[in-house]
């Protein structure tokens, strides 16, 4: 075994803790996704991460977005959900507490929140950045959506 030489304290100054009554809004928003950044280019020396919470109430929907060359991680944390993608967003995924899913880049997709009565909070990281692009004047199919509680 080679002894590697290792410096204790490297990086300590730039180590971050954002506690929960700090966290800020992320520059990206998208009507009915709230995103709040923990870890961001904005609050750390992260410069090709970011990692936050998203918010979307009882029943809300949000517009239709795609997040540029990023790619997305999500962890449902809290309710149920579901994804909306394909031609006029007519497909529906609908995950659960615990589920993961990889958005890719640049694909145009609509979140929401399957359930009436709590909050849907996802976790979510992506790389290199927040990037956020609503679309406007999407033809988005009526479709029914499989609310619970």
């Amino acid at each position: 075994m080679t002894d590697v030489a290792f410096d204790i304290n490297r990086n300590t100054d730039i180590f971050r803790v954002h506690r929960a009554n700090d966290l800020q809004a992320a520059p990206g928003q998208t009507q009915n996704a709230r995103r709040i950044s923990g870890v961001s280019k904005e609050n750390s020396a992260a410069d090709r991460l970011w990692f936050g919470k998203v918010f979307t109430g009882p029943g809300e929907i949000s517009d239709p977005h795609h997040h540029g060359e990023a790619q997305t991680g999500g962890y449902v944390f809290k309710g149920r959900g579901f994804i909306r993608y394909g031609e006029r967003y007519s497909e529906v995924v609908y995950l659960e507490e615990g589920d993961f899913v990889f958005v890719p880049p640049f694909m145009p997709h609509i979140e929401g929140n399957a359930s009436r009565t709590e909050e849907l909070i996802w976790m979510t990281t992506r790389t290199p950045d927040n990037i956020v692009v609503n679309l406007a004047d999407q033809d988005v199919a009526d479709l029914e959506i499989d609310y619970r509680s």
